[in-house]
């Protein structure tokens, strides 16, 4: 026996990952889209707009849900919407499921404020192998003395690096309590070394047309390397982790960060 239908909202929903989320949630037999928002094609229709396959004027914000009857919204917008958003989402008590990238420590503590009443997750990457690849990660780096992060993304990412890569080099850090000390003396370029991630680990940052997501962790000791990759080539790789976010968020009070608590890890 079936529960009752999840109606979802989609904030961002003209836009690249939104489109996508749309016809995720119209594919899945336990969620009902029932609203879209998106201020920069506020009145007009989703069909036309997005080509997704479901007759929905797209809403200019989110007050304009006020009414409506929605369980869970998805929010991939840019971090000066989602923030908006989401204090709509905790006042109005919708549980919400937020992929958008550039919220830092201190966005983190204000929804940790004020998701009392419903429940937020926020996950840097919702593809599940990514989740997976950051755990063995973690497994893997005591075992190591010396550990570098890559991440490469599609050119119109605006931010670097990217939030899975700075999540992943903070449980790297945590994990890998005995590093070497990084004997460069002099970089030649600046930056050559990458930026400084959490415990002194670097990262590489690429920006290149062609890819999606890719994230890779070199570890290295006496002898022997272990090189852990994970690799997006199509945006669809997400979608299973935000159908599972958007149908277990309800168990999970307050805010949960990352996917790992829903994958039982």
């Amino acid at each position: 026996m079936t529960g009752p239908l999840v109606r979802v909202g989609v904030f961002g929903a003209a836009g690249r990952m939104g489109r996508i989320v749309c016809q995720a949630v119209l594919g899945d037999p336990g969620l009902d889209l029932v609203a879209a928002v998106d201020p920069l094609h506020a009145g007009l229709d989703l069909r036309p707009v997005t080509g997704v396959d479901v007759d929905l004027p797209i809403l200019p914000a989110p007050e304009a849900l006020d009414g409506l009857d929605v369980d869970v919204v998805v929010d991939f917008t840019a971090a000066a919407a989602a923030r908006e958003n989401l204090r709509w989402c905790a006042e109005a008590r919708v549980h919400a499921v937020v992929g958008t990238t550039g919220l830092d420590d201190d966005d983190l503590d204000d929804l940790r404020a004020r998701f009392r009443a419903s429940n937020c997750l926020v996950a840097p990457n919702f593809a599940i192998g990514a989740v997976l690849m950051m755990r063995l990660a973690e497994l893997a780096a005591p075992w190591f003395s010396s550990v570098e992060v890559l991440e490469l993304h599609h050119d119109a990412k605006v931010d670097a690096p990217s939030g899975t890569s700075l999540l992943l080099t903070r449980r790297l850090a945590a994990a890998a309590t005995e590093r070497e000390d990084d004997a460069t003396a002099v970089q030649v370029l600046e930056g050559a070394r990458g930026a400084e991630g959490p415990g002194g680990i670097p990262i590489h940052s690429v920006r290149l047309r062609g890819l999606v997501a890719h994230h890779e962790v070199l570890l290295g000791t006496t002898g022997q390397s272990l090189t852990i990759r994970h690799d997006s080539y199509d945006r669809s790789s997400f979608m299973p982790g935000v159908l599972l976010a958007v149908k277990g968020i309800a168990e999970h009070p307050g805010l949960t960060v990352g996917l790992d608590a829903l994958l039982g890890l």
